[in-house]
């Protein structure tokens, strides 16, 4: 897998409402109902990620869980920072996040 130019970047998180590009990453934040919701949410992503081999930053503040994708090893954005944000909003929208 190669490093995504800067304008497929742009592009592909267009398609991923609430995702946001900042330099060489993308980011969403969700919110739960409370602590435990959030704390579940990591949890399945957890799973998923380590099944991937590709794992994201989180953020936990509380109820929001901030999640921030890069292909650190490849030092950008890569197909594998889209397919996981993809996998991780079906699961907190699922999990009826916001």
């Amino acid at each position: 897998m190669g490093l995504l130019s800067s304008d497929e970047a742009r592009k592909r998180v267009g398609e991923l409402p609430g995702w946001a590009l900042q330099d060489k990453q993308i980011q969403r934040k969700f919110t739960f109902a409370d602590f435990a919701e959030a704390v579940s949410f990591v949890v399945r992503i957890g799973f998923a990620a380590e099944a991937a081999d590709h794992h994201p930053d989180i953020l936990i503040n509380y109820k929001r869980v901030t999640l921030t994708f890069s292909t650190h090893s490849d030092g950008g954005l890569t197909e594998k920072d889209f397919a996981g944000a993809e996998a991780t909003t079906k699961i907190a929208l699922a999990l009826g996040a916001s």
